[in-house]
């Protein structure tokens, strides 16, 4: 802007807003505080100012961002805002626009975490009957936990003495910080697409209460709740648990414990599996004695029966059965031969060639249809006559009917 040039106020409040669009650290910037004058209008927009040590910045909260907040802060709780830096032109003052309000404070927290814990547990998210068994035997488990950290170790150290026969799939997420929320969202989503899965751990290492924070909020409870295979998590703490472990199937203290729980000992398996085999074989040995006692003594009874004469009276009998049945099959045979001779008979007298053979004879015109009146006749057509021996073609030369 040229110093010589005298401007509007307007348009020089146009040159400060356009300035501040400019810097894209703030238009996305998160900045904690202290809170302070918290005012909620009846429109539904809250407005408040953030404290630092030597200055402050004034905020509004629009409804349709107020309604994430679970908790409203009170006035010194330390809070952090999420949103962007803007010029209002009426008052002639910057403000900060603000898209999240998260309490940081421990009292604002704790009061923050219990609002939505009694809200999803309201919906259900924490009921014990939506809590899936673990897979006695997974064959496949996702772990969603930092490539870097020590959880991964664990898990895989658990992995590999346990049970290194079910396949491990890591899918890296941040574990705390600003962003970490959304990347352990995603990769839950990730994990949707993973065919075959058996099971998901969700781990992380030892830290602070406060490096926890993002398994208290809300998207990541309902992530791990709408996971389509059972979850059990292993996030480094002992005292105290998150709602994320609410909403899991299985919760353990440390990443370690959760693998411990998910993986069966190898070893002891391995122990069971000998013990069963053992217990098959002797079964199996005793069973093939008792069937070896018993074919003996089959055998022995079968030579006593023999020695004593006892299969001749059954032998004598199943030769006087043997020429029972052959007298009574050849009865039967002359039987129906007869019945079959007279059935012969009766087709043979009913058949058109045996009225030939008496001296019948049969006409039919030229298309083989039978003449069976003189009305059927014409004069000067020309009609075949069948009789015993042969055939012969006439022509019709008159007609006369009977009275």
């Amino acid at each position: 802007m040229n110093r010589d040039r005298i401007v509007s106020v307007d348009e020089m409040t146009a040159s400060v807003k356009e300035a501040l669009f400019r810097e894209a650290l703030l238009q996305n910037l998160s900045v904690h505080g202290e809170l302070s004058g918290f005012k909620l209008h009846t429109s539904g927009h809250a407005y408040f100012t953030l404290l630092g040590r030597d200055s402050r910045v004034s905020c509004v909260l629009f409804r349709s961002y107020a309604a994430s907040v679970l908790a409203w802060p009170r006035d010194g709780d330390e809070v952090l805002v999420r949103g962007r830096i803007d010029v209002y032109g009426a008052r002639g003052s910057y403000q900060l626009y603000a898209t999240a309000l998260l309490p940081l404070g421990a009292g604002a927290k704790a009061r923050a975490k219990e609002a939505l814990r009694l809200r999803l547990e309201k919906e259900g998210l924490f009921d014990v009957r939506l809590k899936r068994p673990l897979p006695r035997y997974p064959e496949r488990v996702a772990v969603i936990t930092s490539p870097t950290g020590a959880a991964l170790q664990d898990v895989l150290k658990l992995h590999a003495l346990r049970f290194p026969c079910a396949e491990l799939v890591v899918i890296p997420s941040l574990m705390q910080g600003l962003g970490a929320a959304e990347e352990v969202v995603r990769a839950f989503e990730q994990a949707r697409g993973i065919a075959g899965l058996s099971a998901l751990i969700l781990a992380r290492g030892g830290g602070s209460r406060d490096d926890l924070d993002i398994f208290d909020e809300e998207s990541v409870v309902r992530a791990v709740r709408l996971c389509p295979v059972p979850v059990i998590t292993g996030l480094g703490h002992q005292i105290d648990s998150t709602l994320a472990d609410l909403a899991a199937d299985a919760a353990a203290p440390t990443p370690s414990g959760a693998a411990e729980r998910l993986f069966p000992d190898g070893g002891m398996l391995e122990a069971a599996l000998g013990n069963a085999a053992r217990n098959m074989r002797a079964m199996l040995e005793r069973r093939i004695g008792f069937m070896d006692q018993n074919i003996r003594e089959a055998k022995r009874r079968l030579d006593t029966d023999i020695s004593r004469g006892w299969t001749l009276p059954a032998h004598e009998f199943a030769r006087r059965m043997a020429a029972s049945l052959k007298s009574a099959a050849v009865k039967r045979l002359s039987d129906e031969g007869a019945k079959l001779s007279s059935i012969v008979s009766r087709l043979e007298s009913l058949s058109p060639l045996s009225l030939l053979a008496r001296g019948y004879s049969i006409c039919s015109n030229g298309e083989g249809k039978v003449i069976r009146s003189v009305g059927g006749l014409h004069v000067g057509e020309r009609v075949t006559i069948t009789m015993n021996d042969g055939s012969a073609a006439a022509l019709i030369e008159s007609i006369s009917k009977n009275e």
